[in-house]
């Protein structure tokens, strides 16, 4: 089930010589090699930007064309389930029912190791449209964010389209940027479909099946696979309300496994299977516990097949019925289908063609992201070669499992938190609500729930420097904006490359000390308070919070840093006097940031603080409890979860989203929720 992954970007030579100078002296810790600034590389990245959006424009539109040029190009589809491992018959699972997907799969190219660059929709959605990575353009790596790409980012449908393709979305978008959907697409909605083409066009047509959607499984869905059937994993209690989400899991799969027959038996019909590329694919991990969300590989890991006919097979790396182990990333996907639709892939795109003219050499390493989820604040890098995965905690003192409202309307989470509650849990369910190592090393094929890290063993010393290593410098090549808080005005994929802005090697050493928590650093993160820069600032404080007592002398400079002219520098200040012993004074600052002045991410960033704190935020009642009438997703919901345990009336079986409205709007699927955004 656990097998081989990618490295999904490639790298220059003269990007990868720079890299090896800059070697960290001590293997696995990166240096600071003096001031560093965007220099040469932010003028290559915005010329790259603007030259890809010039070149959009610059596309020929083939209009009447159309037709003659459809015989020298393949018609693609693209079926995207939402939410879901790879528990397909094709992969080997035993107790999946799904024969349509693997019939496709006989009939066509079997990716066995392929993943998401993000365990949540929106964060992946926006890699898949866009071709580059959201951590690249923040917001876009937080969950339900807007980040500014329009103009600046070209898109595959755009650029398809241009080059006179009838490209269509039915219907889910949440693209998690400006993106105007009805500006790329010739019919975004849910009546999109290839056969409104005008004749003879050749078409590229997405269609987003819902029915694996997290919200499907948050009621038991019977079908072939029974409770007593499934395996529990041994990170997960083993009760009645697990079981059944798994085996409902398998269910919904069998469900979405009938619509993708639907689809493939459309084209059979009306004559077009010979002439059209169908890949199949689903956005973001699984809906389980500890999928979603999370890096583990549970949350990354997918499937993905591509049907290649006989027509088309020169475009293809194997033929029918192969599978490939080399990696494949689903920043990938945008490139793949350009180099298929002999389009010319733009520059600002850092995935590699699978297939078609422009396919490149598989990479190494895989890498995945997730920053903040939900309501929830968090910040994990990591990287697998397929048989080892290597996590890195960027905020250790945070535990992974952080109360989500929509997650939690799913009965295995709530019973995993009645059994927290009760003390129940054993140790390897236990570790879910701990703070975390700073990395995490698993062996995925020894080891295939990820249970036992090996970071500190001696035997994998060698192989745990190689991925440090790889991550590093590939969060240096795609200026890896997650260091930067939400709401600050260096967000942005221009804005973080303005020379100065943003001193990336910089803030990954500093952050690298922060989050080994390192008590001779103390020094080092005091004194950043003091910087120029706000990120760096910020993660000064952020350092200092997570030393808890041991920044105890830094308490002054923590007190002079809550009249810091960034708000999000506050909150990190907040939290390090709380952690080091000044508990009022940080309590104090915490909710005077509640306030409706300030920005929503600060009021949010403030209240996962006051969450941290649990009952000694109880003085803070008279200002939370308005929060939870607010308007919005997630400041009332976060700030109602605060309310509940304070006041000793939290049940998890009582959940706080309101899932009766949330299907009253429509659900997953409504076309009039703006951009088609879902929890």
């Amino acid at each position: 089930m656990h097998a081989r992954f990618p490295r999904c970007l490639g790298q220059t030579r003269s990007a990868c010589c720079r890299w090896r100078r800059r070697r960290p002296r001590r293997a696995g810790d990166l240096q600071e090699d003096g001031p560093m600034n965007q220099g040469s590389g932010w003028k290559s990245t915005r010329r790259a930007a603007l030259t890809g959006a010039a070149a959009v424009g610059a596309m020929p539109l083939l209009g009447g064309a159309a037709s003659a040029a459809s015989a020298a190009r393949p018609n693609i589809v693209w079926i995207v389930s939402e939410d879901n491992n790879p528990f397909i018959g094709a992969y080997g699972d035993k107790l999946a029912r799904t024969p349509n997907i693997d019939r496709l799969a006989r009939g066509g190219i079997l990716y066995r190791n392929a993943y998401s660059n993000a365990p949540v929709c929106a964060p992946s959605r926006f890699g898949i449209l866009t071709g580059v990575l959201p951590e690249s353009c923040s917001p876009a790596q937080h969950m339900r964010a807007n980040a500014k790409a329009a103009g600046l980012l070209p898109t595959y449908p755009e650029l398809l389209r241009k080059a006179g393709y009838y490209v269509t979305n039915n219907a889910k978008t949440d693209y998690n940027c400006d993106i105007d959907p009805a500006a790329i697409w010739n019919d975004s909605s849910a009546k999109a479909h290839w056969k409104n083409r005008p004749a003879g066009q050749p078409f590229m047509a997405v269609f987003n099946l819902m029915s694996t959607h997290e919200s499907q499984n948050f009621k038991p869905t019977t079908g072939s696979v029974k409770p007593q059937q499934v395996r529990v994993p041994a990170y997960m209690p083993d009760t009645p309300g697990v079981r059944q989400d798994i085996s409902s899991y398998y269910n919904r799969m069998e469900i979405m496994d009938g619509q993708v027959g639907i689809l493939l038996a459309e084209l059979d019909a009306a004559g077009l299977s010979e002439d059209t590329i169908v890949f199949y694919y689903s956005d973001n991990g699984g809906v389980l516990i500890r999928s979603k969300r999370f890096c583990f590989d549970e949350g990354l890991r997918c499937a993905l097949i591509a049907r290649v006919p006989q027509k088309w097979a020169h475009l293809a790396p194997l033929g029918v019925g192969s599978g490939v182990t080399a990696p494949a990333s689903f920043i990938d996907l945008a490139p793949t289908v350009l180099s298929l639709a002999g389009v010319p892939i733009p520059p600002t795109m850092q995935g590699k063609a699978l297939m078609g003219r422009d396919a490149a050499k598989p990479g190494r390493f895989a890498f995945g992201m997730r920053n903040r989820m939900d309501e929830r604040y968090d910040f994990v890098r990591t990287v697998t070669d397929g048989r080892f995965r290597y996590i890195r905690n960027y905020l250790p003192h945070i535990p992974a499992g952080q109360n989500v409202s929509f997650a939690w309307l799913a009965r295995g989470y709530q019973d995993l938190d009645r059994l927290r509650l009760d003390g129940k849990l054993n140790a390897e369910q236990s570790r879910f609500f701990e703070e975390r190592a700073y990395e995490e090393l698993y062996d995925l094929k020894n080891d295939p729930d990820e249970l036992e890290n090996l970071a500190e063993s001696p035997g994998h010393r060698t192989r745990l420097n190689a991925m440090r290593r790889a991550l590093d410098a590939h969060m240096l090549r795609i200026n890896d904006n997650g260091f930067i808080p939400e709401g600050s005005v260096h967000e942005g994929y221009v804005a973080s490359r303005a020379k100065g802005a943003y001193p990336l090697r910089r803030i990954m050493v500093l952050a690298q000390a922060a989050a080994r928590r390192d008590p001779r650093k103390l020094g080092l993160l005091a004194k950043a308070l003091g910087n120029s820069n706000e990120v760096v600032r910020y993660w000064g404080a952020t350092g200092l919070a997570i030393l808890g007592a041991g920044a105890q002398s830094a308490q002054p400079r923590l007190r002079a840093a809550l009249a810091d002219p960034s708000p999000q520098v506050r909150v990190a200040a907040a939290e390090a006097l709380w952690r080091s012993g000044a508990t009022a004074e940080g309590l104090t600052a915490l909710t005077a940031l509640l306030d409706s002045a300030f920005p929503d991410p600060v009021r949010l960033q403030s209240l996962n603080v006051l969450t941290r704190m649990g009952m000694a935020a109880a003085p803070a009642l008279p200002v939370l409890k308005p929060l939870t009438s607010l308007r919005g997703e997630y400041i009332p919901r976060a700030a109602l979860y605060l309310v509940q345990v304070i006041e000793g009336t939290y049940d998890p079986y009582k959940p706080i989203f309101d899932l009766e409205a949330f299907f009253k709007r429509g659900g997953p699927t409504n076309p009039n929720n703006p951009n088609n955004q879902q929890p």
